[in-house]
């Protein structure tokens, strides 16, 4: 696409009054807007038109909104904004934990959704040019952990982990940390950054209870992350083998 190109936004809602409100907000900022009515046709059009960020309803027909999040983040890193009346701080931390963005409860303010359109962008954009510019960082090791800056990947014990993009920044901040704690915020501010503000510090738990699931790990019997009681969470000093079909293996921390 050529540089000049207007960013695509693909807006997924049942009820046309609200598409037609955003969309005229969007267009007014150049934007190039898309729309579907279900969450069926939302996964067609992310397939189709690979938009640069979705607005999306939790409560649609067909297929709901956390489900069409979880099938985005399975492919893609598209960076997801949940505009929904359910606005609980249980719903919040819900929609960010599954892999959305940001999250603008209804009744909302059409100028605000458009600067957090412009923010999640330019977040998104300036994630990328760090991707870029890490293409001589060395992987992250941990025992059989190793997570790739450069490919946006991890692997334990020679086996693919699917992490959400949230869960991958989570995981590389506490692994740079090298065993040092850090808080819920300090957390927060790396998974987020300029956004952090407007997340609760429970979200970090949640998404940490995701990260131990797909490591294989526990609070109780840390291998990877551990929970200091009170303050936040470390990476394990030394992790511990990983079961591969009942043979004990252990790498050297490097």
């Amino acid at each position: 696409m050529p540089a000049d190109s207007p960013r695509t936004i693909l807006v997924v809602d049942d009820d046309a009054k609200i598409v037609r409100l955003v969309r005229a907000y969007l267009e007014r900022e150049d934007y190039r807007v898309t729309e579907a009515a279900d969450g069926r046709a939302a996964l067609a059009a992310v397939k189709r038109d690979r938009p640069d960020l979705v607005v999306l309803d939790l409560m649609l027909p067909e297929i709901d909104g956390l489900s069409v999040v979880r099938a985005i983040r399975q492919t893609a890193d598209t960076p997801i904004i949940i505009l929904s009346a359910r606005g609980t701080p249980t719903d919040r931390i819900a929609g960010l934990a599954t892999g959305a963005d940001d999250y603008l409860p209804k009744p909302f303010s059409p100028a605000e959704l458009v600067a957090r359109v412009q923010r999640v962008l330019a977040r998104s954009s300036r994630e990328g040019d760090v991707e870029r510019r890490s293409e001589a960082s060395a992987p992250l090791v941990h025992g059989q952990l190793v997570v790739d800056r450069e490919r946006h990947s991890a692997e334990l014990a020679r086996r693919p982990v699917a992490l959400t993009a949230i869960e991958f920044r989570l995981l590389v901040a506490l692994l740079e940390a090298d065993g040092r704690v850090l808080t819920r915020n300090q957390l927060l501010d790396a998974v987020y950054g300029l956004d952090a503000e407007a997340v609760l510090e429970r979200t970090i738990d949640v998404h940490v209870g995701r990260l131990r699931d797909k490591l294989d790990d526990t609070a109780a019997e840390p291998r990877f992350v551990a929970t200091v009681r009170g303050v936040g969470y470390r990476s394990t000093a030394r992790p511990q083998p990983v079961d591969t079909g009942g043979r004990s293996a252990s790498e050297p921390r490097r």
